[in-house]
């Protein structure tokens, strides 16, 4: 059944009616850090103002962004590593109870591990290349998101899963129709979790062991004293962060129309 253009939900004007108070919340912050910088007249290789950040970052913005393209392609082919290990795993637990009883204390169990004494680790064994930057990230990412699609999966509507299976319908058939569905809202809401720690991830791993990236320039210019440059670099992760979880509600409006129709009529 196609979705006409009239019945997809109105997103951007509800990201707007979200994004117009934290925006005036942001400048209010920036206003009060601008004051207390120029009033306690701290040096700026221990606190920068934001004028002298914005500043800099775009006198250095050749380099910023050259270092943004490595934790950018790092940070898609980690996540997307994450939602396919995720999505598989979630999509056999469904159709295996045993395997879903299994699962879940593996999957509580790989969130105890400490990254920052895996990460090096990781470095040892697999070197310097691209590999172990996306294992981080896909240890970082993938909990929330299978997580969320397994208990997606199981929250279906049974009365919908019992008519299907009265009219014959095979398991995968209810899978696609009924469960698939159904596990969307939860799917979307753990994807915005784990989107948010991608890029943290990737920074965090070129931290450990990297040539190039946005956590190689921050490492380098701390050692450096530019605390502004620094700060520069972190507010390009964030924005990387807020474009990453503004695409979630991009592509739950491309795929799951009807989640955000019925929230409107409910």
């Amino acid at each position: 059944m196609s979705i006409s253009r009239a019945d997809r939900p109105a997103v951007p004007r509800r990201v707007w009616s979200a994004a117009v108070p934290a925006a005036v919340l942001a400048v209010a912050l920036l206003a009060g850090w601008q004051w207390f910088v120029t009033a306690s007249g701290i040096r700026p290789q221990v606190l920068p103002s934001p004028v002298r950040v914005a500043e800099q970052g775009w006198a250095f913005r050749a380099e910023i962004w050259a270092n943004t393209l490595p934790t950018l392609q790092v940070t898609a082919i980690g996540f997307g590593v994450s939602l396919a290990v995720s999505w598989t795993l979630a999509v056999a637990a469904n159709f295996s109870g045993p395997l879903r009883r299994a699962l879940t204390p593996l999957l509580v169990l790989s969130q105890t591990l400490p990254v920052i004494a895996i990460a090096p680790l990781l470095i040892i064994w697999f070197g310097f290349g691209l590999l172990p930057k996306v294992l981080v990230i896909a240890l970082v990412t993938f909990f929330p998101v299978a997580v969320g699609l397994i208990e997606g999966f199981a929250a279906t509507d049974p009365q919908a899963v019992n008519l299907l299976r009265s009219m014959g319908a095979s398991r995968w058939a209810q899978f696609r129709y009924v469960r698939l569905p159904g596990a969307m809202p939860a799917f979307f809401t753990s994807l915005r979790i784990g989107v948010t720690y991608a890029v943290t991830g990737a920074i965090f791993a070129e931290y450990v062991g990297a040539t190039a990236g946005l956590g190689v320039f921050m490492s380098l210019q701390k050692n450096s004293f530019r605390t502004d440059l620094v700060l520069a670099a972190v507010v390009v992760t964030a924005l990387l962060s807020i474009a990453l979880f503004g695409l979630t509600y991009l592509a739950q409006w491309l795929i799951a129309p009807w989640y955000g129709r019925s929230r409107r009529h409910g």
